[in-house]
């Protein structure tokens, strides 16, 4: 009997508990807990400001799969898979199959682990858990799968995803999207939405347009210990898990990525170290049903002669010539180049935080005239914390605004997912709001003081769904229905009609 309540007890503390909208990990002594049901008052906040971060995760103590995310390379056959554990054992796998009784096959991971920040003594501030990344291939094209991690000893939840449509499918495409994220109390809700938002349907992912934790912009001044800069991705990274684990999650760098400005001075290495992307994981291009996705990044040289320019070309001229195969295409990255918002600006290649003759070459004019050349539908953003839609636009004063017989890109930014919001002008202390000038005329709508996020579906070969929900509303505040008419003369050529549900104040 006693060694029957010692055994009871003793799985009690290693319990990792998914409850609908409680995350618990421990071992031992050691407990750890999300809250999605957590409101502003929990976390002490009121726009534009996001207030306090959630409690940070001490992935040392935790021995169970941790910080779980899919992500797609490209084949709509395969899925990579990413998790961490504060150890490792002779068994790191993963087992799935399209049933959930039945978890036929198998592929090892491979395993690896990094110190930050070394101290004089030889020790490190910080020290990651073993991150572990494996390969699931011979998948079914379009079919849900099921999959469970042994790692360490111990094994995770059987988890569920849908698999990438094959290229040319007409099966409907959905993604979330959004950008400047963190671990924030606004951060926790934004996901706590797009959770629920999850349950009513299959997302094949989700598009991340960089600053993805923040674990490098408040190095010293989290308090004690100094580790909590690297905490924050382990923090992060297990927010989002009920996100990641079950849908594709694609990230292409911010600022605070890249970072070759800020006191931390990642340079992205971390970045490479979290995440499986396809390519060279800061530009790169996958394809998902119907829809040729593309990240940039603009922290770096997109002109003719540099090799993200080259690559960019190339990518849109391949993907140009079967739009029977790919009717969209879809470019994702950090910072936008249409923004009405008085602070960042529209990017230029000039970053505006310091005096530097270090310009990013291309932004925005060689960049547009690709977009422009090669059709590209939707371009999605970050970096600038507030939503903002454009009309169709090129050359930065001509546009539509009827959304009929359209031939131009979409402008989305989506940077309002948990960062502070760009309400107030910088350095006028809260004096001058941000859209104070009068709304340029590539504007279609836009909100400074509202976090939330973005969702794209695209129904079929000729219409896509764009909606934009704001934090703690289960109906979209903007339901845009685009829709495009294409002729053989010109496969880029579109039509886009508009069906707008709008309750956001157009300002």
């Amino acid at each position: 009997m006693m060694l029957s309540l010692l055994l009871l007890l003793l799985a009690s503390s290693l319990e990792l508990v998914h409850s609908q909208n409680k995350y618990t990990v421990g071992d031992g002594d050691y407990s750890y807990v999300i809250d999605y049901d957590k409101t502003e008052d929990d976390f002490e906040f009121s726009s534009p400001s996001c207030g306090k971060e959630i409690d940070q995760m001490d992935v040392q103590m935790i021995s169970k799969p941790n910080q779980i995310r899919i992500s797609f390379t490209g084949d709509p056959t395969e899925m990579s898979l990413t998790w961490t554990t504060n150890d490792v054992s002779h068994i790191e796998e993963v087992r799935y199959g399209v049933l959930e009784g039945d978890l036929n096959n198998t592929a090892t991971s491979i395993s690896h682990q990094y110190h930050w920040n070394e101290q004089e003594d030889g020790s490190y501030v910080y020290t990651s858990g073993f991150i572990h990344e494996a390969l699931m291939v011979n998948l079914v094209p379009g079919a849900i799968h099921f999959y469970q991690i042994f790692s360490n000893g111990q094994q995770s939840d059987v988890l569920r995803f849908l698999a990438a449509p094959e290229a040319g499918s007409d099966a409907p495409v959905s993604f979330f999207h959004i950008g400047d994220h963190g671990t924030f109390g606004t951060s926790l809700m934004v996901t706590a939405d797009m959770m629920k938002r999850a349950k009513d349907q299959d997302f094949h992912g989700l598009i991340h347009c960089g600053d993805i934790s923040y674990a490098n912009k408040f190095n010293g001044s989290r308090g004690e210990p100094p580790m909590a800069s690297q905490q924050v991705w382990d923090t992060w990274g297990q927010m989002v898990e009920p996100l990641g684990s079950k849908m594709a999650y694609m990230v292409t760098p911010g600022n605070h990525e890249l970072d070759s400005y800020d006191s931390t001075n990642e340079n992205a290495t971390i970045y490479r170290k979290r995440f499986i992307m396809p390519g060279n994981e800061r530009y790169y291009s996958f394809g998902v049903g119907m829809v040729h996705f593309i990240a940039v990044s603009t922290d770096e040289s997109i002109d003719s002669e540099s090799t993200q320019g080259v690559w960019f070309e190339q990518t849109l001229k391949e993907i140009n010539e079967d739009r029977e195969t790919w009717p969209w295409v879809v470019v994702f990255q950090h910072r936008p180049i249409y923004n009405s918002n008085k602070n960042h600006g529209n990017w230029t290649g000039e970053i505006e935080y310091y005096d530097s003759d270090d310009m990013k070459l291309g932004w925005p004019n060689y960049f547009e005239s690709l977009l422009l050349k090669y059709g590209v539908d939707l371009v999605l953003a970050g970096h600038v914390h507030h939503y903002e839609r454009s009309w169709p636009v090129w050359g930065r004063n001509n546009t539509v605004q009827s959304y009929t017989d359209v031939t131009k890109p979409i402008h989305v930014t989506c940077g309002h997912a948990g960062k502070n919001l760009y309400k107030w002008e910088w350095g006028t202390d809260h004096t001058v709001d941000t859209y104070s000038d009068p709304k340029p005329a590539f504007s279609a709508a836009r909100t400074n003081t509202e976090w939330g996020h973005c969702e794209l579906e695209f129904l079929d070969k000729n219409t896509v769904r764009h909606k934009m929900f704001v934090l703690g509303s289960s109906e979209p505040k903007e339901d845009v229905t685009i829709t495009k008419k294409r002729s053989s003369a010109s496969p880029a050529a579109a039509s886009i009609s508009l069906i707008l549900v709008l309750v956001l104040t157009v300002l």
